[in-house]
């Protein structure tokens, strides 16, 4: 099989996420982008200028806006809404849930700032509970890319998917992983590396990491399969019970807390039809805090050695 290694490049999921609005924007006319006053940082500025008619400024109002991406989707209209994850998913819990996922209307929550990367803004801003909630809603699909490459075809999926769904991307700059004619699908992970000792599942940001942790094992002999959740809503159940069935145990790695989170969807999904040893590295029900983003992944037992020594534990 192909192997998959972290590169060089970085680019952040939030700059992928505003190319990809953009190059969309020309394909398909139904495509309006909605914001609460956060375009800079969630880079739905870029569609912003290429389509100025079709670009919403809400101000600092998500639950209102929304409502009024549910209204544009029962006009027709592919609306994506932006903001912090901390923003979207908390301040809008209700509309999602009652004016978005009820009716299942076509509505892309499609949220930045995702987690303790966030860094120097604090907790306040660092949603770690976000796959939680989004997971709790019936109809809503969740993707969580791990580069550039992932988050285009999030955006493409989302588009050509009818329905809710909750995009979740970061703030920091993350190493390129994928090729640029990589594709993804709704409800499929990726198999990035082989082993039978022990599995590695991450999402996100969290996924290089996994890799050069992977990478580190085999040095010493230990084979570690990675998979990388891109779809945590639905989850890859094929591959997730694969490595259950195939391996010694499982360590699930993401930037949010270890209590229903991908951890959670992996330990529901193991425990009825495989059961095996699964080890959660997240935040560990504690919240974030303030300071740099390597800092805070070493402070919350989030490095490529936390990963190692959570494996040589399994």
């Amino acid at each position: 099989m192909k192997r998959y290694f972290p590169k060089t490049e970085k680019q952040a999921t939030r700059d992928a996420y505003g190319d990809a609005l953009v190059e969309w924007g020309a394909k398909e006319e139904r495509l309006v982008v909605l914001d609460a006053d956060l375009s800079q940082s969630t880079k739905t500025n870029k569609f912003a200028k290429a389509y100025p008619d079709r670009f919403f400024q809400m101000g600092v109002a998500e639950q209102d806006m929304l409502g009024t991406a549910a209204g544009l989707s029962l006009g027709g209209k592919i609306a994506f809404a932006s903001s912090f994850a901390i923003f979207a998913t908390g301040r809008a819990f209700e509309q999602i849930r009652n004016s978005i996922a009820y009716p299942s209307l076509n509505v892309k929550v499609a949220a930045t700032h995702a987690g303790i990367t966030v860094g120097e803004d604090g907790a306040s801003h660092q949603a770690i509970e976000d796959i939680a909630l989004m997971r709790a809603v019936p109809n809503m699909h969740i993707l969580v890319p791990a580069d550039s490459q992932a988050t285009k075809e999030a955006v493409r999926l989302a588009i050509e998917t009818p329905g809710p769904f909750y995009l979740r991307m970061g703030r920091e700059a993350t190493p390129l992983i994928y090729d640029p004619d990589e594709k993804f699908a709704v409800g499929k992970g990726k198999l990035l590396r082989e082993g039978n000792h022990a599995a590695i599942i991450a999402c996100g940001v969290m996924v290089a990491p996994a890799l050069e942790a992977a990478e580190q094992l085999a040095q010493e002999g230990i084979l570690v399969r990675v998979i990388d959740a891109f779809s945590i809503k639905p989850l890859d159940q094929e591959l997730v019970l694969a490595a259950s069935r195939e391996t010694r145990g499982i360590v699930v790695v993401e930037e949010h807390n270890t209590l229903g989170g991908l951890g959670g969807a992996v330990a529901e999904l193991v425990t009825a039809s495989a059961p095996c040893r699964v080890l959660r590295l997240g935040t560990n029900d504690r919240f974030g805090q303030s300071g740099k983003p390597p800092e805070l992944l070493a402070e919350y037992g989030l490095t490529k050695e936390d990963i190692v020594q959570a494996v040589k534990s399994l």
